[in-house]
């Protein structure tokens, strides 16, 4: 697997070593000794999710409050997103900036997102099928949102349309007005 490291330290790309030929292919998707070498701690993931949408579907920006917070290791199994970490630490040295990833079936990268980043994709392909670990379990009362076209971040979507947002979504406030953490 090979590692690579983005704008920001904390966030880091996954690329599978790809075994394939005209039968299909084979990869290892995760192993918790790799990983933790890549990330530099023990990780301990204790909840699965998977999501579908279709093209134009933006989700984000999602983040939880401690106790609850969450690291997250995502993946997109069918199709294509993009995909956006923001660091919402308001004492590091990259707070409010982000990182965006083309996540697809095709490349079969993964993007890890740490505790204190919010986390949202975009839907590139007609529709997009989304996987992810976390660390922590979710909870409702802890579950926060930053609006996605937040100026004060300035992340450059690749949109050829206004998006397709949640109500949840709709109602996000901007990092300025937003509880982040420490």
């Amino acid at each position: 697997m090979q590692i690579i490291k983005t704008e920001i330290p904390d966030v880091l790309i996954l690329e599978p070593k790809v075994f394939g030929d005209d039968r299909g292919f084979f990869f290892e998707s995760f192993n918790q000794k790799v990983f933790e070498d890549a990330v530099g701690y023990k990780v301990d993931f204790i909840q699965d999710n998977h999501s579908k949408s279709t093209e134009g579907v933006l989700r984000g920006l999602h983040f939880q409050l401690p106790p609850f917070a969450q690291a997250k290791l995502v993946r997109c199994v069918v199709g294509e997103v993009f995909d956006v970490a923001v660091d919402i630490r308001k004492s590091s040295p990259t707070f409010g900036q982000w990182v965006g990833v083309h996540l697809s079936a095709e490349n079969k990268r993964q993007l890890w997102i740490p505790e204190g980043f919010a986390h949202g994709f975009l839907v590139l392909s007609e529709t997009a099928e989304f996987v992810y670990k976390t660390t922590n379990y979710y909870s409702p009362t802890h579950d926060r949102g930053i609006v996605w076209n937040d100026p004060a971040i300035g992340i450059k979507w690749p949109l050829s349309a206004a998006p397709l947002l949640s109500g949840k979504d709709e109602m996000a406030k901007s990092l300025a007005d937003t509880v982040g953490f420490e």
